[in-house]
């Protein structure tokens, strides 16, 4: 029998944390508590969770400061707590990698639905790295190529490391290439759910991605918005 996903709550809000043990457990999640940065991210650093739940405000470091370190090592999927009303921590979240974000208060289905569609995500990435040898397919869009099977990203023979959110969102732009590919679309089939009102969650996935990739081999943009339509990975060479 497979072992339970273990979720990591890095949250100095005891409450909080109980409440999600809770309502995560009933799910059939095992729960880890970090109450400050500095045991959270050791914590994070020497076992392999499924998910981290990472609150921006934390004593000593911050959640910026813990997920800018994480990120060296690892790409575990963390959803990240944030003030509502603070649009900057959500950009700069996403900025620095991290694959979804919550502001608070929140809603705790609402976290839990997020959760799920972060797990899943997950396990479909492992379970199509761990599956049999065979031929390997490579997506190749001028200098990018793309390999599903091992999730490996290269721009002109360079390996580039992507997040989760980020790597998913390039699949579905790759195989569409040359195709608009709505907001709406991205976020159901990247994020596993609608787009909410003033959602930036997308756009900050293709920014960076963006820079990430760096240009085309034309110099330019690889990855273009339409606008009132979406986003369209562009194809420079015939």
């Amino acid at each position: 029998m497979a072992d339970p996903p273990q979720i990591l709550v890095i949250d100095d809000d005891a409450e909080l944390c109980e409440l999600l043990a809770e309502l995560l457990g009933q799910e059939g999640y095992v729960i880890e508590s970090a109450r400050d940065a500095i045991s959270g991210l050791a914590r994070a650093q020497e076992k392999a969770f499924t998910l981290v739940v990472l609150d921006v405000m934390l004593p000593g470091l911050n959640g910026f400061e813990v997920l800018t370190r994480l990120r060296q090592s690892s790409r575990v999927p963390v959803l990240m707590l944030t003030a509502r009303g603070e649009d900057v921590d959500r950009i700069v979240g996403l900025e620095m990698g991290a694959d979804d974000y919550l502001p608070k208060p929140f809603n705790p289905r609402e976290l839990v639905a997020r959760v799920r569609a972060l797990h899943r995500r997950a396990a479909h990435a492992g379970a199509v790295g761990a599956a049999a040898p065979g031929p390997a397919e490579v997506l190749t869009v001028d200098d990018l190529e793309v390999a599903p099977a091992a999730r490996r990203v290269r721009v002109r023979g360079e390996e580039v490391k992507l997040t989760t959110a980020e790597y998913d969102l390039l699949e579905v732009l790759v195989r569409q290439a040359g195709t608009v590919v709505s907001r709406e679309e991205l976020a159901k089939r990247v994020l596993g759910r609608r787009l909410a009102a003033y959602d930036r969650g997308i756009d900050m996935h293709v920014s960076n991605l963006r820079r990430k990739l760096g240009p085309g081999p034309g110099g330019g943009e690889r990855i273009k918005t339409v606008r009132n339509a979406g986003y369209i990975l562009a194809r420079e060479l015939a």
